[in-house]
């Protein structure tokens, strides 16, 4: 066999199945290997940046790496941004860069870069193979770092004489190192700060917020009065009836700023100290208030659920009753806003579905009324690079055909990567799109107000401003093969969520607010 399927099949015996791609002329070994080793599932993405998002979902959903297969250094180029949110997110994620034959770099074609210089920042391992004989141990060796904890990206740089060549064969799959729950000293500062009585914050992060993790984390809560949080740019959390549901910090700093002010503890649960997401004149990047005591629990690659679990069982703390929650009512009525679509998909949606949600400005409502629906998963823009929404809907309805995906979907980011909708059709994914079309990058204009721009200029106004032309949104849809509708008041968007969601395959819904 050749370095490409010994490759692949050194995938597969780590139990990886799925290869999102978008390759070129130098991955064409690779290519054809696919078709040589069974069980691995090939995806096209128009876009790499379709690929590396997609393969974040996936990761997110499975806690098993899928592989990309990008062309060359601007290949690889054009999906760092989704790269730079896994990463964030402890996403593992194996990407294979196709490069030049060892004996053709030299010549410096023209598509000649630096790669491993382009995958570095984005990628917790980086190594280009150096000959065939090499390539399925370090292909392995790609794996085994991407599972590690925290979960990262492993970057190989294939050159293609490497796939071409004969190669011994596979190689064995590495055992990564089991994830650390929380070490003695750092549970019982935990136990001492909570049963101390002093106000109390626990953040949680990572595993902190599955099920077993909030169930324990609530039992903490209940036992000692200490209040329960996470970032708004979580990886994955379990939400709806019947789970606790911990406040979520908010983007803007001096809201949260606020809300940290009276705690005398934080201990952090699979989650980091919380910090600005940007600097601001006269502001400061660290928001934990002063005199407020960091107990680090579990650090974010760390067994966070396990160590709860240790903490509640420390301050002798029974399960926690879950508040009662009635599942909200469909809106009724002409208006359509923030407001009612959130209550809508919290309504409406199936119990076990996977809500990715990119929605920005859009999206508070659906956050509060959301501890009320179904069971659910979310998923967040942890990295906050925009465009990670509908790819990152791709890849979990990839990893979970079984389960209904809801892309809650910003415009302006969604249009980063919308040829992540043809993959959804071409693969038949059950993924429903919700647009929030308010035909702005109104973020940007909360941030023009925050920077004292109380009376933009036109020019300044313009580049936040979507509507000119307006974006069509459904036909764009059509055009990838996803049936799509508009929906401009509130009845007419609970219908066509209704159907949507007890329908096969791919949709979209345009749904236009003000």
């Amino acid at each position: 066999m050749n370095g490409a399927e010994a490759l692949l099949r050194t995938a597969r015996a780590a139990g990886l199945d799925l290869c999102l791609a978008n390759p070129g002329t130098t991955e064409m070994p690779l290519v054809a290997a696919l078709d040589a080793v069974p069980g691995m599932r090939a995806v096209l993405g128009l876009f790499e940046g379709v690929c590396t998002g997609a393969a974040d979902g996936y990761g997110r959903m499975t806690g098993r790496p899928a592989l990309t297969l990008l062309h060359l250094g601007p290949g690889l180029a054009n999906g760092l941004a989704n790269l730079h949110n896994a990463r964030r997110a402890g996403t593992p994620l194996v990407n294979l860069v196709g490069d030049h034959a060892t004996w053709h770099r030299a010549a410096d074609a023209p598509l000649a870069s630096e790669i491993e210089a382009l995958a570095r920042p984005m990628s917790g391992f980086v190594r280009t193979t150096a000959r065939a004989a090499a390539l399925a141990e370090d292909a392995a060796d790609a794996i085994a770092a991407a599972l590690g904890p925290p979960g990262a990206v492993a970057t190989l740089v294939v050159p293609a004489d490497c796939q071409w060549d004969p190669a011994p064969g596979p190689a064995a799959p590495r055992r990564p190192p089991a994830r650390a729950g929380a070490a003695p000293a750092a549970l019982e500062a935990a136990r001492a700060a909570l049963a101390s009585g002093e106000p109390a914050l626990v953040l949680l992060g990572g595993a902190a917020l599955s099920e077993p993790g909030l169930r324990s984390a609530a039992a903490v809560a209940a036992r000692t009065g200490a209040r329960l949080a996470c970032d708004g740019f979580f990886a994955r959390m379990e939400r709806g009836r019947g789970l606790p549901a911990p406040e979520r910090l908010s983007y803007f700093p001096e809201q949260a700023a606020a809300y940290l002010g009276g705690f005398r503890h934080l201990v952090l649960a699979g989650a980091r100290a919380p910090v600005a997401f940007f600097g601001y004149p006269g502001g400061a990047s660290d928001l934990v208030p002063p005199g407020c005591a960091v107990h680090a629990l579990a650090a974010p690659g760390d067994d966070a659920a396990a160590a709860l679990a240790a903490l509640a069982e420390a301050l002798e703390a029974p399960p926690a009753l879950v508040p009662a929650r009635k599942r909200p009512v469909p809106p009724g009525g002409a208006a359509l806003d923030a407001a009612a679509l959130g209550e809508a998909l919290a309504a409406l949606q199936p119990e076990g579905a996977i809500v990715v949600d990119e929605s920005a400005t859009s999206g508070l409502p659906y956050a509060l009324a959301a501890p009320a629906a179904a069971p659910h998963t979310v998923l967040a823009l942890t990295g906050g690079a925009i465009g990670q929404g509908l790819p990152c809907a791709v890849g979990a309805a990839l990893a979970c055909p079984d389960r209904r995906v809801v892309a809650l979907q910003a415009d302006g980011s969604g249009l980063y990567t919308a040829q992540a909708l043809w993959t959804a059709a071409r693969e038949e994914l059950d993924v429903t799109v919700v647009v929030c079309a308010n035909r702005a990058y109104r973020i940007l204009r909360f941030e023009m107000g925050r920077a004292g721009l109380v009376e933009p200029g036109p020019q300044a106004l313009a580049l936040t401003d979507l509507g000119d032309p307006v974006i069509d949104w459904c036909a764009l849809a059509r055009g990838f093969g996803v049936p799509a509708v508009r929906a401009e008041t509130a009845d007419l968007l609970v219908d066509a969520l209704a159907r949507a969601l007890a329908t096969p395959g791919p949709s979209l819904i345009e749904a236009v607010l003000p």
